[in-house]
């Protein structure tokens, strides 16, 4: 194993140096990072087209790349590698394809089960586990005319770039961050809250939003669906289920931020004339599943929905006054039956079942087998992510069943779940 990484170092080295027979290039490359379901993946690197006439096929590249973050141990195959090039076209600098492009895009494979694709790593510290960006380095080599580009010059992440990230509230000796998107033009919008899962606390918010693909809320397709939506993100510095003595609470206890995050909603509201308070929807993942039921809980008349995946709460410590007093705020619970981490019978389905006797006239539950690949390009429903990530099928705007299997309607006409969340309001 120690061999095999030290000849993929003397490899990148070898790369990293420019030899003299090497065409006069600015050295710099673009990486163009996309979301997936399983979180962000550099499908794209971008280049200065050499001034030769050479070919820049696929099997004219080489691309090598060394993944690592101080004190991270990784193993030698996500450490280090080559990357699979797929297709090569013309283009500007940033990556748009042109008849007589003055650079060169390279589309390299990603895969839900190739670290060297993903930007990002899970790792343990300071005895919580998390997402976190990684130093990531390509070399590339087109072997035709010996130039090589071994600097990276920018990075573009569509779906991430058009979120402020900036943001940051002060509740008492609580901080908080948090990403946010605005609709264009001046009208009144609603509100899509999301609440990151236990993996994505921090400082940074761009993780809340791309380690599991929450950029989504902000894509054209579930913009459209809203008619434009103003999307928030808050992120904890630690985990959302976080109790006063710094262990996890399920429900038992309180948790230490629910205070400071209602706060910092109705701040950005204040501060965004144009949201409508009669539609904010609140909505989020495991660590974030439970503190969306904490915040309905708590405040049963501010939202006018919920959407709520892998929910974390446990039903034991949801009280039969607490069931009655949220009964009337719709909500949809999307979990997935292989869920070994928030076990749904220990959670969401009996809560179901105990909202649906209460009488709860608007509250629904997709609930799948697994959380399978839904484009289809890793083996479809053959390829089973995680059973915990069932946020997939809310991101990706695929939930739209209840729990007897039937369609959810809305007037009389099947809907998705984020189809039904735009038709709530207060």
């Amino acid at each position: 194993m120690k061999n095999r990484l030290l000849l993929w170092t003397t490899l990148l080295l070898m790369h990293f140096i420019v030899s003299a027979n090497t065409i006069e290039n600015n050295n710099a490359y673009t990486i163009i990072i996309s979301s997936y379901d399983w979180g962000p993946g550099v499908n794209k690197v971008v280049v200065q087209k050499p001034a030769t006439e050479k070919p820049f096929g696929i099997q004219d590249f080489t691309v090598l790349v060394s993944r690592s973050k101080e004190n991270v141990e990784m193993s030698v195959s996500e450490a280090s590698g080559e990357r699979t090039v797929l297709y090569t076209y013309p283009s500007d600098e940033n990556g748009n394809r042109l008849e007589e492009g003055s650079h060169i895009t390279l589309v390299l494979l990603v895969s839900p089960i190739d670290p060297l694709s993903s930007p990002i790593k899970y790792y343990r510290s300071n005895g919580r586990g998390s997402n976190q960006w990684i130093d990531y380095k390509l070399s590339i080599t087109h072997k035709p005319s010996n130039s090589v580009w071994y600097k990276e010059n920018k990075r573009i992440i569509p779906s991430l770039d058009k979120f402020d990230l900036s943001g940051v509230y002060q509740y008492k000796d609580i901080q908080l961050t948090y990403g946010s998107y605005a609709p264009k033009g001046d009208k009144k919008s609603p509100l899509i809250i999301w609440l990151h899962g236990g993996g994505e606390g921090g400082t940074d918010p761009s993780i809340a939003l791309i380690a599991n693909k929450a950029v989504n809320y902000a894509s054209p397709e579930i913009q459209n669906i809203f008619n434009g939506s103003y999307v928030l993100a808050a992120q904890t510095p630690t985990f959302w289920m976080q109790s006063a003595t710094g262990e996890y609470t399920r429900g038992d206890t309180n948790d230490i931020y629910n205070e400071a995050l209602i706060n910092l909603i109705k701040d950005f509201v204040a501060k965004n004339p144009n949201i409508d308070k009669d539609r904010i929807y609140i909505g989020g993942c495991s660590n974030g599943g439970y503190m969306s039921l904490k915040l309905i809980l708590n405040n049963p008349k501010y939202f006018a929905a919920g959407y709520i995946s892998a929910l974390a709460y446990q039903n034991e410590y949801v009280t039969d006054e607490m069931v009655q007093s949220i009964k009337n705020v719709p909500i949809w619970f999307v979990h997935s039956k292989d869920d070994t981490t928030t076990v749904p019978d220990e959670t969401v389905v009996p809560l179901y079942h105990r909202l649906i006797s209460a009488g709860a006239p608007n509250v629904h539950f997709s609930l799948y087998d697994h959380v399978i690949d839904l484009n289809g390009i890793y083996g479809g429903e053959n390829y089973h992510f995680p059973g915990h990530w069932s946020w997939v099928y809310s991101h990706s705007n695929d939930a739209d069943f209840d729990f007897d299997g039937n369609p959810v309607l809305v007037k009389n006409k099947p809907v998705s779940i984020m189809e039904w969340l735009a038709a709530q309001h207060n």
